[in-house]
């Protein structure tokens, strides 16, 4: 029996936005003190989120309000 995953959806800048109520601003402003993952480079000029990791981010962010 072979172990297969789902793969990751990539999620670009505009569904993580849209998945975090946090403006373009903001999230690279936390990228850059740590406190938000930081993206994978997908081209030159185009950058995305495993939607894993933005789901695990959303899931602290509920832990830490509880």
């Amino acid at each position: 029996m072979h172990n297969v995953t789902k793969p990751s959806q990539l999620l670009r800048f505009n569904s993580v936005q849209e998945l975090t109520a946090l403006s373009r601003t903001e999230i690279y402003r936390r990228i850059k003190n740590g406190t938000f993952p930081a993206p994978i480079k997908i081209g030159v000029r185009a950058i995305a989120w495993p939607s894993e990791t933005i789901a695990q981010y959303i899931d602290s962010l509920a832990s830490v309000g509880r």
